[in-house]
C-alpha cells in the first residue's frame, strides 16, 4: 500500500476535508506554517503548496527526492532538503533550497551534509536568518538573499547553535568538551556579533546539549549530556542542567535533590517558570521559577515527559517508551490532579491550539502494531479514535495563540464523543472482574486431580515448608531412596509396580540422616560386616604367604563371598557393634533450631514484599501471585511477633 495523505478536521466532526484530494502517489513528507496559513507536502517528483483553510493549491515545484521541508515563521519562505550526491565534475551539490511561498521562485541554495539541524533559523520577524556551517555563524538577511552573508561570527569548536525567540534576538552558541577543555555556552546578541558575549559559562562533562529558550527570549535552559557515565550508574551517561540569561544578569546550575538522569524538561508559555523530570524511577517532577527557587514537587511516579498546554494553564506529566503510557493531567493553578489517561504504546504527543485537546497517536517504525491516533479530552474522555495500518507523520494545524480562544475559569465539560469511539470500544476486550490467579509449574508427572501435595504451595494445600526454611528451595522434598516407580513422588503407590515388587529401594540420598534411607539398619549393618570381612580376608592371605593369590570377590574355591563364603565368616566373626552416636545439638551440626529458622524465613518472606511494592511504584506491572503475597503481609508480621516472644533473650 503506498503512503498517501489525509487532512481532517477537528472537533467535533472529525470528517475527511471536503476540498482536499489525496496524491496517488506515495508522500514522503509534510509540513503547515507555523502561522497555520499554509500546507505543503513533498512527492517523489513534485512539492505542493496549499493554503490550508479549504486546502486550496498555490504551488507545485518540480523538485525530485525531497526528505525534509520547512516554512520560515510567516510562512514567506520554503525550505527543501534532498539527501547530498557527489557529482563527477567535482562540484558542490546545493540540496538545501529556499523558495518563495507565493512565487515558487527559488531565492537561494546551499550545500548542507547533515540532516540532523539542516534548516536555517529565522526571527520571528523574518528579518534575519542563522545558519552554522563548521565553526562560523553565518547571518543572512531573507529579504536580500542575493547579498549573502551580511554578518558572521566564528567560534570554536561550535557544535550548534539555537536562535531565540522574541523581538530582541540572540543566539545561544555551544562548545561541547574536548581533549579536556571544558564545554561552554555562550550568548550574543544577534545585532551585534562582533561585540563580547552578553552571558557564558563553562562546565565540565558536556559532549553533547539540548538547548531550550523561553517564550520571550530572555533566558535559556540547557540540558547537557555525556556520552558515558564515569560512576557506571546509567546506561546513558551524567546529565546536568544550567539557567543563564540572555542579558548576563543571572546565570546558575539547576540543582536537583535526586540521583539519576534528567528525562525531559520544558518551559512555561508564560516565560516565568519550567518543569524538569529527573532521578531514577520511579522519577521526580518539580516546578522552578525563572530563579530556579522550588514552586511545586508533583512526588515520585513514572514519568519521563512533560508539556504545558499552549495557555500555560494544564500540566501534563506522561511516561513513555519503555513505561506504561500513563498520561496525568493537573491544574496549574490548583496544582491537583485532573485526570489520569491511559496510552499506551504512545510515541507521539500533542496539545491542541486551544489547550481543550490531546493528541496521542503511535506512529511506524517506532512501533508497527497498533498505529494510529486517538483524541482526548484535557478532562479525560476519550473523543476520536483513528486506526491506521501504517502511520508516519501526524499533527495539529498551528493557530498563532493570539487567535485561539482563551481557556476559560474552570475546566470545560468533554464533548461528546465520535462514533469511531464506540466503534472502537466495542472491538476492545472488557476486563473481568474474576481474575484467574496462574498457579505454580508442576511437571508433567504431578499434573491432574491427584497432585501431590509436595508440588502445592501453602496457600494451595501443599506442606509446610520444613524448619521454617523458604518456599521454594528444596526443603519440602522428601527423602526417599532410588526408585523407579513411575509415579511422581508423594503419590499413591510411590515405589510400587505391577507386581507388587518394591523396586530398587536400597540407595539413599547423600547427606540424608541414618535411617531416612529404604534400605534399613539391616542393609547397613550388612555393609559394614562386608567391609570387615575383607580386611580379614586380605590380612589372612599375608600371613599364609599363599602361592596364588584368591581371585577378587570371591575364595579359593570359587565360592562368592557374598553369599555361602561370607555367612561362614560371618558366624566365625562378628564385627563389634557400632558406637551409637551422640545426640545433634544445633552447635553440633551448625543449624539453628526451629523457631529461628522460622524468623528467618519470615523477614525473607517481608523483605519481598516490600521489594514488590516498590515495583508496583515504578510502575512496573506485577502477577496475581504478587498480589495475593502482599496481601499476606499483616499475617507474616504477626506471626513474626508471636515467634519473637517465644525467642530466649540474648546478652
Amino acid at each position: 500500500m503506498p503512503k498517501t495523505i489525509g487532512l481532517v478536521s477537528g472537533s467535533p466532526d472529525y470528517v475527511p476535508l471536503s476540498g482536499f484530494v489525496a496524491p496517488d502517489v506515495p508522500v514522503r513528507t509534510n509540513a503547515y506554517s507555523a502561522d497555520g496559513r499554509l500546507y505543503a507536502y513533498a512527492l517523489p517528483t513534485t512539492v505542493r503548496i496549499f493554503q490550508a483553510e479549504g486546502a486550496q493549491l498555490l504551488q507545485e515545484l518540480p523538485l525530485s527526492n525531497i526528505v525534509e521541508l520547512n516554512f520560515s515563521p510567516r510562512g514567506t519562505y520554503l525550505s527543501t532538503w534532498e539527501r547530498p550526491v557527489k557529482f563527477e565534475d567535482g562540484t558542490q551539490h546545493k540540496n538545501l533550497r529556499i523558495w518563495s511561498a507565493s512565487t515558487g521562485q527559488e531565492l537561494v541554495a546551499f550545500s548542507q551534509k547533515s540532516q540532523e539541524g539542516w534548516d536555517l533559523q529565522y526571527t520571528i520577524s523574518e528579518s534575519h536568518a542563522v545558519r552554522l556551517v563548521g565553526p562560523e555563524i553565518q547571518v543572512f538577511r531573507p529579504a536580500e538573499w542575493a547579498k549573502g552573508v551580511v554578518d558572521k561570527l566564528k567560534v570554536e569548536g561550535a557544535t550548534s547553535v539555537t536562535l531565540s525567540p522574541g523581538l530582541n534576538p540572540s543566539i545561544a552558541v555551544f562548545v561541547a568538551e574536548k581533549k579536556g577543555q571544558p564545554a561552554s555556552i555562550k550568548i550574543y546578541n544577534l545585532l551585534g556579533l562582533n561585540a563580547a558575549p552578553t552571558c557564558q559559562k563553562t562546565f565540565f562533562k558536556a559532549d553533547r546539549a539540548q538547548i531550550k529558550w523561553n517564550t520571550l527570549g530572555t533566558q535559556v535552559l540547557l540540558l547537557t549530556q555525556t556520552e558515558v557515565d564515569n560512576s557506571n550508574k546509567s546506561y546513558y551517561g551524567e546529565t546536568g542542567m544550567y539557567l543563564l540569561s540572555a542579558a548576563g544578569n543571572f546565570d546558575c546550575r539547576v540543582t536537583l535533590d535526586k540521583e539519576g538522569p534528567i528525562h525531559d524538561f520544558a518551559w512555561s508559555p508564560n516565560s516565568k517558570e519550567f518543569g524538569v523530570v529527573y532521578g531514577y524511577m520511579p522519577a521526580k517532577t518539580v516546578i522552578f521559577d525563572q530563579r530556579v527557587r522550588k514552586i511545586h514537587d508533583f512526588g515520585s511516579s513514572p514519568h519521563n515527559f512533560i508539556s504545558f498546554n499552549p495557555q500555560g494553564r494544564l500540566v501534563l506529566l506522561a511516561g513513555f517508551g519503555n513505561l506504561a503510557g500513563k498520561i496525568d493531567i493537573f491544574d496549574r493553578r490548583s496544582l491537583t490532579k485532573i485526570t489520569t489517561i491511559d496510552a499506551p504504546n504512545t510515541s507521539h504527543c500533542e496539545w491542541s491550539a486551544d489547550g481543550r485537546f490531546l493528541l496521542t497517536a503511535t506512529l511506524s517504525p517506532r512501533l508497527r502494531v497498533d498505529n494510529g491516533i486517538k483524541v482526548w479530552h484535557c478532562s479525560g474522555p476519550l473523543v476520536h479514535v483513528k486506526l491506521i495500518e501504517e502511520l508516519y507523520q501526524t499533527s495539529w494545524r498551528p493557530t498563532p495563540p493570539e487567535n485561539a480562544p482563551p481557556f476559560p475559569n474552570q475546566i470545560p465539560a468533554a464533548p461528546e464523543p465520535s462514533e469511531s469511539v464506540k466503534e472502537w470500544e466495542k472491538t476492545q476486550k472488557k476486563p473481568t472482574n474474576s481474575v484467574k490467579p496462574t498457579g505454580a509449574y508442576r511437571p508433567p508427572g504431578a499434573r491432574g486431580l491427584a497432585t501431590p501435595a509436595i508440588f502445592k504451595r501453602e496457600d494451595e494445600g501443599g506442606l509446610p515448608s520444613n524448619n521454617g526454611s523458604p518456599a521454594g528451595s528444596g526443603a519440602n522434598t522428601p527423602v526417599r531412596g532410588y526408585s523407579r516407580s513411575p509415579m511422581p513422588p508423594g503419590a499413591p503407590g510411590y515405589g510400587q509396580y505391577a507386581n507388587g515388587d518394591g523396586g530398587y529401594g536400597k540407595r539413599h540420598v547423600p547427606g540424608a540422616p541414618p535411617g531416612a534411607g529404604t534400605g534399613g539398619d539391616n542393609e547397613r549393618k550388612g555393609n559394614k560386616k562386608k567391609k570387615v570381612l575383607k580386611k580379614q580376608d586380605a590380612a589372612a592371605a599375608g600371613e599364609d604367604g599363599a602361592a596364588e593369590a584368591a581371585p577378587v570377590n570371591g575364595n579359593a574355591n570359587g565360592t562368592p563371598r557374598g553369599k555361602k563364603g561370607g555367612q561362614q565368616r560371618q558366624q566365625e566373626a562378628a564385627p563389634p557393634p557400632p558406637p551409637e552416636p551422640e545426640p545433634l545439638t544445633p552447635a553440633a551440626d551448625g543449624s539453628l533450631d526451629t523457631i529461628t529458622k522460622r524468623v528467618r524465613n519470615l523477614n525473607k518472606k517481608l523483605k519481598a514484599i516490600e521489594e514488590l511494592k516498590e515495583k508496583a511504584k515504578r510502575g512496573e506491572r506485577l502477577e496475581t501471585t504478587q498480589f495475593k503475597k502482599m496481601e499476606g503481609e499483616a499475617e507474616i508480621k504477626k506471626e513474626l511477633a508471636e515467634l519473637q516472644k517465644s525467642l530466649p533473650a540474648t546478652a
